[in-house]
């Protein structure tokens, strides 16, 4: 019973958005999709600001990585998987590894929102619902820009409990 409810609640959850486009919208999955990313984006870049550059190297334990290393992963996460999406080849790779300054990551993560952003922009429903290799195996097009948007979502979830450790109000958490 519970999995049922946890089904139903889930499919509510990601056809809620659909839902408002399909009036509005020739694209209404495409659309949707694009809704989310611009949706997650805002507070993970205005964590990237927020917080202090000395806070990019802190690990809540030495196994994980630091904030800047997040923030890394993320904007590299964006461009594997939005380039296996599209198609389009990132310009750049391997930043968690090898960008450390704040300034460094807040463009690098900008230039991968930028990216993921591009590659989703002149994509209509029927050209997401085309087959697609990535890291996922074989998707629709759509189904790879979704994962994204959750990888997105999950890794904010992060930054958002590294925040709390150091007494920073996360920006989903601002008021309004």
């Amino acid at each position: 019973m519970t999995r049922q409810l946890t089904a139903i609640a889930l499919a509510a959850l990601v056809l809620t958005p659909v839902a408002a486009f399909a009036q509005a919208s020739a694209n209404p999955f495409t659309d949707a999709v694009k809704a989310q990313l611009a949706q997650i984006k805002a507070p993970v870049t205005r964590t990237a600001e927020k917080v202090p550059e000395d806070l990019y190297a802190f690990k809540p334990t030495p196994e994980v990585r630091s904030l800047g290393q997040l923030i890394g992963h993320i904007a590299d996460g964006n461009h594997g998987l939005c380039s296996a999406a599209s198609g389009m080849k990132p310009s750049v790779t391997g930043i968690e590894k090898s960008t450390t300054t704040k300034a460094a990551l807040q463009k690098a993560l900008a230039d991968s929102f930028a990216f993921c952003e591009q590659a989703i922009a002149s994509m209509d429903d029927k050209q997401g619902a085309e087959l697609t290799k990535s890291n996922l195996g074989m998707q629709p097009r759509l189904m790879v820009f979704a994962f994204n948007n959750s990888h997105l979502n999950e890794h904010y979830g992060n930054l958002v409990t590294y925040m709390r450790l150091k007494g920073i109000v996360p920006p989903s958490s601002e008021p309004k």
